[in-house]
């Protein structure tokens, strides 16, 4: 099936489903809207939890940066290798949900044994068996909500099911907020609390989710084993890695703006704000894409993140954080879902998982040694020499990725 035809085939079952709304506009398909919820589940047990880890590592467990930086690295490395071959493995077998659904039940699983934890190195095998989770879901899970999706609603698409996403990150918070209130410093069981809303995501992704046989990609299984990246894929590929580098965990962001006097009361606060603003930008944003074009908005956005860290770098009041922080919100709403629409408009239908894999493995890839060298820049140089560094990188990214041409051809 060619790529027009498999579009033009998923604009008119959509029709054929009804999904309409007033003035005309088809309204973002079933799976799109579930996918959406057990995101927005996900986070609030996730999201309940990292504000405070550093905290927990640092001053509960007796860790340092560099550990944190090692843990948040593992982490996110290990998420990366598996979404590349997660995206793969859901294009041969011609089906996403599978690895969805163990990705989700194996996070909600492991992430309450953080209240368990006696050392830093039980966060790190925690953390990363949640992220083995992550790994195997993402990319399937990109590819379906492009699957289903009419290529000009991608936009909003990956706008809504990333805010989401953000709006369960600020839900997360609120109620450890409230937790701490009654329960000052009681963050083992706040830790374990999280089982709750994991029950929820795997209840929606098992029995909610379904994924309908004629969104299913109708090609033979050896078609997905040929490679997507084309030339102007791999420089896209290229320059999310570069900027990658520059981009160390958020877990510093909360660390900085701690050693501004943000106190720890305050941080879940904080991030619950920081959140909110990111949902409200991606539902703002995500429509938009299609109009100004996801290049063009990833360049801006990457302008903003190296404006935002510099501040970070120069900061020197609590207040600074909480200003620094909504402006970091912009640079989340501008990026996520262009990146995104961009990575489906620049490959054929058929490989999409495997596209998405590749994606998220280059974004993932270099996270370990970029957190490594935040840490050690940050040990070493202070905040300046840390944030100053991942300024300039994304400047010098955001120049390069005017190589990188809309369109899925080999130039």
């Amino acid at each position: 099936m060619t790529d027009a035809a498999a579009e033009g085939a998923q604009q008119d079952e959509a029709s054929a489903a009804g999904e309409s709304t007033a003035g005309g506009a088809r309204s973002l398909p079933r799976a799109v809207k579930l996918l959406g919820w057990a995101s927005f589940a996900n986070d609030v047990a996730t999201e309940a939890v990292f504000p405070l880890l550093p905290l927990f590592v640092t001053e509960v467990l007796g860790g340092g940066k560099k550990q944190l930086g090692l843990i948040e690295g593992v982490a996110d490395s290990t998420a990366s290798l598996l979404k590349l071959a997660s995206g793969a493995w859901s294009d041969r077998l011609q089906q996403r949900k599978g690895l969805i659904v163990v990705g989700y039940v194996l996070a909600a699983a492991v992430r309450p044994l953080l209240g368990l934890a006696q050392a830093p190195w039980h966060v790190l095998a925690v953390r990363g068996v949640d992220r083995v989770g992550k790994g195997l879901r993402t990319a399937p899970r990109d590819a379906l909500i492009a699957d289903v999706t009419p290529p000009e609603q991608r936009g909003a698409a990956f706008g809504y099911h990333r805010a989401m996403d953000h709006l369960g990150a600020a839900l997360g918070p609120l109620l450890a907020t409230a937790f701490l209130w009654f329960r000052p410093q009681d963050l083992r069981t706040l830790f374990l609390l999280t089982a709750l809303p994991g029950l929820a995501v795997v209840a929606i992704v098992v029995f909610g989710l379904r994924e309908p046989a004629r969104h299913v990609i109708a090609t033979p299984p050896e078609a997905a084993t040929r490679g997507p990246l084309t030339r102007n894929f791999l420089a896209y590929l290229a320059i999310l890695c570069l900027f990658t580098l520059g981009n160390s965990s958020d877990a510093f962001l909360l660390v900085r703006a701690s050693e501004l006097g943000v106190t720890a009361g305050w941080l879940p606060g904080l991030w619950l704000t920081f959140s909110l603003l990111k949902g409200v930008g991606n539902l703002g944003m995500g429509p938009a894409v299609q109009r100004i074009g996801p290049r063009r908005l990833i360049r801006v956005g990457w302008v903003c993140y190296a404006l935002v860290y510099g501040g970070f770098a120069l900061a020197t009041q609590w207040w600074h954080a909480w200003l620094l922080f909504a402006a970091y919100a912009i640079f989340y709403a501008l990026t996520e879902p262009a990146e995104k629409t961009l990575v489906a408009n620049l490959v054929a239908a058929q490989q999409r998982g495997q596209a998405f894999g590749w994606f998220n493995f280059s974004l993932g890839v270099a996270a370990l040694p970029a957190s490594l060298l935040f840490g050690w820049l940050y040990d070493e140089y202070g905040a300046a020499g840390a944030f100053g560094f991942g300024a300039g990188v994304a400047i010098f990214a955001a120049v390069l990725l005017g190589l990188v041409h809309e369109s899925r051809g080999d130039a």
